[in-house]
């Protein structure tokens, strides 16, 4: 085939007919059979070494990653195809056969076959009509398939299996997660489409049949006091988009988006007294695991990795127009593929826009009257993606101050266990009658491919104490930081501390600031669980990351997710826990910052039938990384929309004529 001749940016996601060319170039190159199925195809990407010689004006290939699986015997294969000469570049049989095994993530085409695998299977329908299903009910139970997590068995080794539980419905828009039918699950065998184990609970629980439906039919009566609140910008937003890229308040970044991963902003930077600034090359969610807390037959495996074993980009919403988000909107349509590897377009995938965000500083002085504020406005950049019953919102905030934060928003359906009548749930929280919600913990793992004001970087880890009674401190109310230099990878797995204040900077140390030193940022780790399975359980050895909030490792191309490339009926042992056994300098190097944070959710009858939002995240901050507050610059000047149902002065000023704005 010819070359693919397309003027675009190095770190560029894929276009539709780069898509289409790699698939094609593959199948002809390789005689690849019609069975073959795409779970994964990306930008592979170049590295912050690559893109400095780009800046330098040497020109880097296009290159297609391509993971290809055979779905009648489960062989799999890693390509590279070089799109700028039309070849393949690399082409690598997977050994998923083997110790500790790993499948690729489960595919959407493979969902719609395991409906079909389950109900014709004959221990099921018996096992379903025992708690009072009939041959009537059975076309319309919603079956679900999960992940199914890995425990030694024989039918789980290098197997591609998911595991699938199964929920009554009297109606197509019921919520089937209010009637689920306990103690049934079936395995999938996902290659042979068979049910190669099926779990039939002696302990019989009656379906639970009260309905807790949630579309709006179910809510006919709504609130009548609700009045509107409109965002408007009638001169537009602030931000400026030229394709991939966006500038906003002085930030630069690159949008970018993979299958597995989603949302990327890569070189995030921001301008300083003219001068662009660095500070990270990469910043995604490479993995989450919500590990689950009830040992009975419907839970005790239910441990997905909804990135590794499904693809939060794969699974993205098409975002709505004055629902999703609000006010001045950017979209980005994201160029895409299906199982089989056609190019398709995510339309709305990823929205970006401005909000008001409270006050960013302010100051009244009575002694000469000046009175100055400055409203806050965040850029917010954002996707959302549905894996079965939870949906996950992923929200980058850029501040006008130099802060980035990361939230995580946390909806959709909570997972249920049918309980029976007179009894209380002991693995959770009741939510309904015969309902309840297993406890459960979310995860999630930011991979921070820092570059503060390029080169070298250092990780240094601080703490508050307490100073000792003594000469220097007479009357006990002093304390000091205690500062620890991260050398080396093992040096790194930390846990943070409200109670001493632990928090880390990523600092230059090639670089002077304005007071004599290293400029920074500060990672702010929010209130965050650990992973509480115990070390020796599969879920906490598959879900190592989430053993630490903090990891540092020196960068290396190989090493892109925080549970290793497929964690999908993995035996565990992989990702970041591997990763720092290397030890690896990471003192003044090229390094990645991975950070894990979640939320423990024992669920209550607020969580249901649709969970209102909870939130997890983190926050960077410049920690001697400028001169002084970047935010003094802003214009002042009221918000003329703004409007007071009463007369009133403010802040009991006597002298109008003295204040300065207000923004």
């Amino acid at each position: 085939m010819d070359a693919v001749v397309v003027k675009t940016h190095p770190l560029d996601p894929l276009s539709l007919t780069e898509i289409g060319a790699a698939v094609a170039i593959l199948k002809q190159d390789k005689a690849l059979a019609a069975t073959i199925r795409f779970p994964i195809i990306r930008l592979e990407e170049p590295t912050k070494t690559d893109m400095l010689a780009f800046r330098n004006g040497k020109p880097l290939p296009r290159l297609a990653f391509l993971l290809a699986l055979d779905i009648s015997n489960g062989e799999t294969f890693e390509a590279v195809v070089d799109l700028t000469n039309a070849a393949v570049a690399a082409f690598t049989r997977l050994p998923l056969d083997r110790m500790p095994y790993g499948q690729p993530p489960v595919m959407l085409c493979e969902f719609e076959t395991v409906e079909a695998t389950v109900k014709s299977d004959p221990r099921w329908i018996a096992a379903v009509k025992k708690r009072g299903i009939t041959d009537e009910d059975i076309p319309l139970v919603q079956i679900d398939p999960f992940s199914s997590g890995y425990f030694g068995l024989e039918f789980e080794k290098g197997q591609r299996i998911v595991r699938a539980v199964s929920y009554w419905r009297e109606d197509e828009r019921d919520n089937g997660y209010a009637h689920p039918i306990e103690g049934v699950v079936a395995v999938v065998d996902l290659v042979k489409n068979q049910v190669v184990d099926l779990v039939d609970d002696e302990k019989i629980i009656p379906v639970p049949k009260k309905k807790r439906n949630y579309g709006q039919e179910a809510f006919p009566e709504t609130r009548k006091d609700v009045k509107p609140l409109n965002i408007v910008q009638p001169d537009g937003p602030s931000f400026a988009v030229d394709g991939w890229k966006v500038e906003w308040q002085n930030w630069s970044f690159r949008v970018g988006f993979t299958p597995r991963e989603g949302l990327i902003l890569h070189e995030l930077g921001i301008k300083d007294g003219g001068k662009h600034r660095p500070i990270v090359f990469r910043a995604s969610v490479t993995e989450m695991v919500v590990p689950y807390a009830d040992p009975t037959a419907n839970h005790f495996w239910k441990s997905a990795f909804d990135a590794g074993e499904y693809g939060l980009g794969r699974l993205a919403n098409c975002l709505e127009l004055g629902c999703d988000c609000l006010g001045h909107i950017h979209y980005f349509d994201v160029p895409s593929a299906d199982d089989f590897g056609q190019p398709t377009v995510m339309k709305n995938a990823i929205c970006m826009h401005e909000e008001d965000y409270g006050i960013l500083w302010k100051h009244y002085e009575f002694r000469n009257g000046i009175f100055e504020v400055r409203r806050s406005r965040r850029l917010v950049i954002s996707f959302f993606a549905t894996v079965g019953n939870y949906d996950y919102g992923f929200y980058w905030y850029l501040y006008q101050d130099g802060t980035i934060q990361l939230e995580a928003k946390l909806t959709g359906i909570i997972q249920t266990a049918a309980v029976p009548p007179g009894e209380t749930y002991q693995w959770g929280g009741m939510v309904d009658d015969n309902l309840g919600g297993p406890t459960h913990q979310h995860f999630f793992n930011a991979r921070l491919h820092m570059d503060v004001d390029g080169g070298g970087n250092t990780v240094s880890e601080h703490e508050f104490v307490p100073r000792p009674w003594g000469d220097d401190n007479p009357y006990g109310n002093v304390f000091d930081t205690k500062t620890k230099v991260l050398k080396r990878e093992l040096d790194s797995p930390a846990i943070a501390s409200g109670e001493t204040g632990r928090y880390w900077k990523v600092q230059n140390p090639n670089v002077t600031n304005s007071v004599g030193k290293a400029p920074g940022y500060k990672m702010v780790v929010m209130p965050s669980p650990l992973m509480l399975a115990q070390e020796g359980s599969t879920v906490a050895q598959r879900g190592g990351f989430a053993k630490k909030h903090i990891w540092v490792t020196a960068f290396d191309p190989a090493e892109k997710y925080a549970s290793g490339d497929y964690p999908n009926v993995h035996a565990g042992g992989d990702g970041l826990p591997k990763y720092v056994q290397q030890n690896r300098d990471i003192e003044n190097a090229d390094l990645v910052l991975w950070h894990s944070f979640g939320h423990t959710h024992v669920c209550k009858p607020e969580d249901f039938p649709i969970m209102p939002v909870e939130y997890a995240g983190f926050t960077l901050k410049p920690n001697g990384f400028f001169a002084g507050n970047i935010g003094m610059d802003l214009p002042p000047g009221k918000n003329a929309h703004s409007k007071d149902n009463r007369e009133a002065d403010c802040c009991g000023a006597t002298d109008k004529t003295t204040r300065g704005g207000c923004h």
